[in-house]
């Protein structure tokens, strides 16, 4: 897992993230921090009108209607927190205590999610109901609480078996090295007033100090609010101080009092208290008894129990001790451990980590045309099944869907279209499969909305397509070609073409991350040897009017058939075959082989003005199979191929004299043709050209060539 994943976390806008007015979120947040692999990219947002921020990773976000009755400030915080983040992509975005902020924040920002709660969740808007709860269960990558007791209050008439999703973290403290020397001080640290229990700690605390007199009494904090006031000589009401301040008073107190009438989600007082070796008095509250094994719990919460509860402390001194120590040398949450915990959830949220590619075996969705509607006319020029044979045979797992034969066997008169109908499918498959990879091509049957579904079910996937039509300026449907790719350039993380990229950056350059691949042979596809063999025709060439047209489109023309008609002209002693010309209809499946295999040579002439790498499919079938093949100069095969291994033609003259020349010269035809053969096993086979493309999308150094 790299130490660079970026993570936001968001205080609720009322948690004061600075040294003068921390409390109790703020610190668990910061305590984690400090301690947290993650500390280098992880960001803490909040509002406040301080400065003394506790970390320097603090971004404060400015609220200008935090009174307002008219409008809401949980939603102009979240806006002005996309503001301020709208160039930075956070891998997880954590949400303190406030389930309305994920609310609005999942419609707004894909990425991963893990809410805190600090406080009951029933008394929070957001996570009241039943069904609010569900919905955070099913919408969040994990949820945390502070507490069991927490924890169970977001159960209340759920399912427990839903538990799985969520994790207890407590807050934590460092533990001191040393037990500083004690003061005779009894010290209550929190709010002022009758829901901590202060009431019965003025009761208790004064008949102690009457009766001890040379003990003192503390109380640490603040209360707006009427509240009891503790009259006595030697009791000393500090107000609020500092976090530190806080721990080093606790540091010399020797008995601390926690009589919480309120069920503490938590109770961090406590923790603190038994941790810097303070004798410490807790009532039996909501998730007190979970802070400290060592410590006194109350069994009556009554001024007259905590009074009793004290003065057994004060009086039998090695009670008192035992105490103290046992929660110093035991403290029960402690950050180093816990920051190590959360740092482990957010890995499991992001997975990072996949465990696919750490044994270097992907799960692939390879959607393409697999020619179903066709009778599987197509399956030897099918791009899409070599790329399947060749993830298998490369270790890897492949799931097909055929999106067109999907579409076309689903329209019927429901409700739902079949472009629906397929949304749903692929989400469903997704879910099921959780593919590591996806790979398509010449659809535009999968909706933009789709796959970014896709990547919020899964952040890590590889998304890839292909295609393998011309790019070239002097072809009419390049350009229609051209907006096919750019549909989903930006969208997917690479583009693969078989066409040279910096002929399709001179008519598009804002598509990124184009490569080049080579049509790809397959030796159980391409599976003869030609050169082998006695044909009894000299030259073949197939072409059709596309490939889901079975027949010639009648009236239709373009440049291969002029070309073809002036080379006949030039050729009348040799005895050629060719089809999809002079009313000869194209040739699929195994007629195509049975006449590709009865010709020696092969013509390579594709749509439009020779272009940089560009080559018809047929290509493959061609030298594949161990024809002789002829190509145009001008596509620059060269930089793949010698002229020992393929035939290079300058116009049609030079064409049709190598044509007469091979004909008669069978030793040097064979020769070439086998060579040919070998050279494009060698170079673009099966395995080589899938295992480029994973690593290409892997973003892993490779050369195809």
């Amino acid at each position: 897992m790299s130490k660079d994943l970026k993570i936001a976390t968001i205080l609720p806008y009322k948690e004061n993230y600075t040294f003068n007015k921390a409390q109790a979120a703020a610190i668990w947040v910061c305590d984690f921090y400090k301690f947290s692999k993650f500390k280098n990219q992880n960001y803490i947002f909040g509002n406040t009108k301080g400065k003394d921020y506790l970390t320097k990773n603090y971004i404060n976000i400015n609220i200008s209607n935090l009174k307002s009755k008219f409008s809401s400030s949980t939603n102009e915080y979240c806006k002005n927190f996309i503001k301020k983040t709208q160039n930075i992509n956070f891998d997880i975005i954590e949400i303190h205590n406030r389930p309305l902020v994920f609310n609005f924040l999942k419609n707004e920002i894909n990425t991963k999610y893990i809410m805190y709660f600090h406080n009951d969740p029933l008394s929070m808007n957001g996570s009241k109901t039943v069904n609010e709860r569900l919905k955070l269960l099913d919408e969040i990558d994990k949820i945390i609480f502070v507490s069991k007791w927490v924890q169970n209050r977001f159960f209340l008439n759920l399912d427990k078996k839903l538990i799985n999703k969520t994790e207890v973290v407590y807050p934590s403290i460092h533990r001191e090295k040393k037990i500083f020397k004690k003061e005779k001080k009894i010290t209550f640290v929190g709010k002022l007033n009758e829901s901590k229990g202060y009431d019965i700690y003025k009761d208790a605390v004064i008949k102690i100090l009457n009766e001890f007199k040379d003990w003192k009494a503390y109380s640490i904090g603040d209360e707006s609010r009427s509240r009891p006031v503790i009259n006595h000589h030697n009791h000393i009401e500090l107000g609020f101080l500092k976090h530190k301040k806080v721990l080093e008073f606790l540091n010399k107190s020797e008995i601390a009092v926690v009589p919480s009438r309120w069920e503490e989600p938590f109770g961090r007082t406590a923790l603190e208290s038994s941790s810097r070796a303070c004798a410490t008095i807790i009532s039996n509250r909501g998730g007190l008894p979970e802070t400290t094994d060592h410590c006194v719990i109350l069994k009556k919460l009554n001024s007259y129990e905590l009074y009793l509860k004290i003065k057994k402390l004060i009086k039998n001194e090695k009670y008192r001790k035992k105490i103290q120590y046992d929660g110093f040398k035991k403290v029960k949450h402690q950050i180093k451990e816990n920051s190590k915990l959360i740092d482990k959830i957010r890995e499991n949220c992001v997975q990072k980590f996949n465990l696919n590619f750490i044994r270097n075996k992907l799960r692939i969705i390879n959607i393409y045309n697999t020619g179903q509607k066709l009778n599987h006319r197509l399956y030897n020029i099918s791009l899409g099944k070599k790329f399947t044979n060749g993830f298998i045979r490369n270790g890897h797992d492949v799931l097909e869907i055929s999106d067109r034969d999907f579409v076309r066997q689903n329209r019927n008169f429901s409700l739902k279209n079949s472009s629906t109908k397929f949304q749903e499918f692929l989400i469903e498959t997704f879910k099921n499969y959780n593919p590591d990879f996806l790979f398509f091509g010449h659809t535009k049957n999968v909706d933009l909305e789709t796959i970014d579904k896709f990547r919020s079910i899964n952040k890590n996937l590889i998304i890839s397509q292909w295609n393998e039509d011309p790019i070239m300026p002097s072809l009419d449907y390049s350009k229609t070609n051209i907006k096919n790719i750019s549909y989903y350039a930006n969208l997917v993380d690479h583009n693969f073409i078989t066409t040279d990229p910096s002929i399709f950056k001179k008519q598009n350059s804002k598509v990124k991350n184009l490569h080049f691949f080579f049509v790809p042979v397959d030796s159980n596809i391409e599976c003869f040897d030609v050169y082998n063999l006695n044909p009894t025709r000299d030259i073949f060439y197939a072409m059709s009017h596309g490939v889901n047209r079975a027949k010639l489109k009648k009236g239709k023309t373009d440049s291969r058939i002029n070309f073809l008609n002036n080379l006949i002209k030039k050729i009348d002693d040799i005895n050629y075959d060719f089809y999809g010309f002079a009313n000869k209809e194209p040739i699929w499946g195994d007629n195509f082989y049975k006449a590709l295999v009865n010709s020696k040579m092969g013509l390579n002439l594709s749509r439009g003005l020779p272009t940089k790498y560009y080559s018809s499919n047929r290509i493959a079938s061609l030298m594949g199979n161990g024809l002789l093949t002829f190509i145009d100069k001008k596509t620059q095969m060269n930089d793949f191929f010698n002229n020992n291994e393929i035939i290079f033609y300058n116009g049609i003259n030079d064409l049709s004299e190598k044509i007469k020349f091979y004909k008669k010269n069978e030793k040097s035809r064979i020769k070439i043709a086998r060579n040919g053969k070998k050279k494009y096993f060698k170079l673009f086979n099966e395995l080589k050209t899938t295992k480029y493309i994973i690593d290409k999308s892997l973003g892993n150094k490779t050369i195809l060539y």
